[in-house]
């Protein structure tokens, strides 16, 4: 009786056929998991750039829209250094005015 017990606690220390296949799909479905992760970070970070991209354009476009409608409001029959009462005292338009009043 005692080879009985025997030949049961090796058997169940030798992993067989299927517990060597599972653990080698559990292995690929793992790497397979860790890929889709690291090309998701990937595709994140690349979406981020791009987007930090297009406000970045926001800012540029938004100074030349301006710059067209300054232009735009200049009359080329008056003088070219005068601007369209809209568009004087805009920041960086060059028509801004500085207060030279002292009072309170």
């Amino acid at each position: 009786m005692a080879h009985a017990g025997q030949s049961q606690s090796t058997s169940q220390q030798q992993p067989t056929y299927f517990d060597k296949e599972r653990d080698q799909l559990i292995s690929s479905i793992t790497n397979g998991f860790e890929e889709l992760l690291s090309a998701s970070n990937d595709a994140n970070r690349k979406l981020e750039q791009a987007l930090l991209m297009t406000k970045e354009y926001e800012t540029v476009a938004a100074l030349w829209t301006s710059f067209h409608n300054l232009m735009k409001g200049v009359s080329s029959s008056e003088d070219a250094t005068e601007v369209n009462i809209e568009t004087a005292g805009l920041p960086g338009t060059g028509g801004a005015r500085v207060s030279t009043n002292t009072r309170p």
